[in-house]
């Protein structure tokens, strides 16, 4: 089981500070990863399911705040939970991503996106709500031919991207494809994870039987585009007081990755709750940082 943390930006600041503090005591404790939300743009009313979003709340931009953290830390990886794709242009999107990956010399590996629940936000940027899904669709196929292309460039033609012999440098570290999971409540969202993603990062609110479902479905998806599903990681959201048995009822579940985030927002409390964490699951976490 690997052990990933979220920096949740609206919960906890956008102080430069607290971040880098944050970050390096999660990587002192051994957690694997560190996640970063997104939202572009809130709005009076937006909601999420029964949940209003405050318009105020401090979003920052995952990626800038992800590279900064790359530039404070050594080896934690960096994730976001999740990149709103469809809000996103592949072709610049491309280019930021394989630099962040490229200066924290290959952390930027849990890119986990989504295609966003709120049309007010969609509408801010441009992009009709009913064609997010085939935008990210698109999108992540844009991604994955620029990084893999060459000098000679490469050429697309979709419904929403178009360009010909387009050359990406420079590429992620290693000259990497990067891998991309995708997250979702949706069966939508699950065929997208089997058929394009390298894995399935569910949200909270799903039932223990649709979860199932949706996990057949992605590896189902994955058999039928010729991928393997068993190379298909499925990574859940926990809780910092979640027990051993937990853990072990996720991992007969085929879970590979969990990601927590502290249930407070004082830093020395955020402190003291990852540290006995990594201490109550030292079983899987290794002192040099990284998790078995």
């Amino acid at each position: 089981m690997k052990f990933g943390i979220t920096y949740s930006t609206p919960l906890f600041g956008v102080d430069p500070d607290r971040i880098v503090a944050y970050a390096r005591h999660a990587e002192d404790c051994g957690f694997e990863s560190l996640y970063v939300p997104e939202h572009v743009a809130l709005y009076p009313g937006a909601k999420i399911g029964p949940v209003e979003l405050p318009p105020s709340l401090p979003f920052g931009d995952p990626l800038d705040c992800l590279v900064f953290v790359a530039a404070a830390t050594q080896r934690i990886l960096l994730g976001t939970g999740v990149l709103l794709l469809p809000y996103h242009h592949p072709v610049i999107l491309a280019k930021r991503l394989a630099t962040i990956d490229l200066l924290s010399r290959g952390r930027m590996r849990l890119l986990t996106v989504g295609v966003g629940a709120l049309p007010g936000e969609a509408q801010a940027v441009g992009v009709d709500f009913g064609t997010r899904g085939r935008r990210a669709d698109e999108a992540l196929d844009v991604l994955r031919l620029l990084w893999a292309g060459g000098e000679e460039g490469v050429s697309f033609d979709g419904q929403f991207f178009r360009f010909e012999d387009v050359c990406s440098f420079p590429k992620p570290y290693g000259d990497a494809v990067l891998p991309i999971h995708v997250g979702g409540s949706s069966r939508a969202a699950a065929r997208r994870a089997g058929r394009r993603g390298e894995g399935y990062f569910p949200g909270g609110a799903i039932g223990a039987d649709e979860r199932r479902i949706q996990m057949e479905l992605a590896r189902a998806a994955a058999v039928e585009a010729g991928r393997d599903p068993e190379a298909l990681e499925y990574t859940r959201w926990g809780s910092m007081d979640m027990s051993a048995d937990q853990v072990a009822s996720f991992a007969e579940q085929g879970v590979t990755r969990i990601v927590v985030t502290p249930s407070s927002a004082e830093p020395g409390r955020q402190r003291d709750e990852m540290s006995a964490f990594a201490e109550r699951f030292a079983e899987w976490f290794t002192p040099a940082g990284g998790v078995r």
